[in-house]
């Protein structure tokens, strides 16, 4: 074996304690993805990836399976996966629970979001961060947890960013909150925890537009090269405030078609009964 200069040395030394930079992109890829409940088969074969910093749009009519999709991959119980499957990182999720599947990085924005008396805002979201961080968020196992005053500190920045009112995060989780605040709420979540890929199902489901102005407002603040977002929604309304790279039609639990922006404009005038003609054909 051959002798090193000194010089040598202290480059290998080098190169073996610097730490090797990941520039990939954290990735959720759902692959001939089948999942029923109760028997019932609703998704029928799903394919499609979203990377960090991308925006892709789950479009279709009631019933085509968009909100299971979104259980599905947050790991709802309540959905078998029959066949197929839903990875991160190149790493399957099926075996994992819904918090398992949160400390890897994924977030699920729900419909209709839960109220829960008793607990606030604030000792919620408190709760949620700490669990994500001891449990190894971006893969750094057993971060410390935050005091309350941190983290009051850093929810306070949270609220100041998606123009909230401080005294938000002191009432009862979603407890006699107007759809635009259960919304906002999800959305405020979203920023405290950060995830690399967010999942927000029909965020503009029951809201009128000057409330879908301010939830897309908050989402657009929120979205970068580290977060990628999968905005499930029937109506193409929200897309004009959240421009997303992709566009893709869930019908009958199968994606029939995908493009770019300009096909949700095509949906928006023309609807949905081209598309199954189009199916059928």
């Amino acid at each position: 074996m051959p002798l090193l200069s000194n010089r040598e040395k202290k480059t290998e030394l080098e190169r073996k304690e610097k730490p090797r930079k990941n520039t990939e992109l954290s990735q959720l890829e759902i692959k001939d993805l089948h999942a029923s409940i109760e028997g019932k088969e609703i998704l029928k074969g799903v394919d499609f990836q979203v990377k960090q910093g991308e925006i892709h749009a789950i479009m279709g009519p009631n019933g085509s399976g968009k909100s299971t999709l979104a259980s599905t991959i947050m790991g709802h119980p309540k959905y078998k996966v029959t066949k197929g499957d839903i990875s991160f990182d190149g790493q399957t999720l099926l075996n994992l629970a819904p918090d398992a599947r949160a400390r890897k990085g994924v977030f699920l924005a729900f419909q209709y979001p839960y109220e829960v008396p008793g607990v606030s805002l604030s000792t919620f979201l408190r709760t949620a961060y700490n669990s994500v961080r001891q449990g190894g968020k971006r893969g750094d196992l057993g971060q410390e947890m935050v005091s309350v005053l941190e983290f009051r500190k850093l929810l306070k920045e949270k609220l100041k960013l998606l123009d909230m009112d401080d005294s938000f995060a002191t009432r009862y989780l979603n407890e006699g909150f107007s759809g635009g605040e259960k919304k906002r709420c999800e959305i405020l979540q979203l920023a405290v925890l950060q995830p690399k890929i967010a999942v927000l199902d029909e965020t503009d489901s029951g809201l009128d537009i000057d409330s879908v102005k301010i939830v897309a407002e908050g989402v657009n603040k929120l979205v970068g090269p580290e977060m990628g977002v999968m905005i499930i929604t029937h109506y193409q309304r929200i897309l004009r405030y959240i421009k997303p790279n992709h566009v893709h039609i869930l019908l009958d639990g199968r994606m029939v078609k995908s493009g770019g922006p300009d096909l949700a404009d095509v949906l928006e005038a023309r609807g949905y009964d081209w598309i199954k003609k189009e199916a059928l054909t």
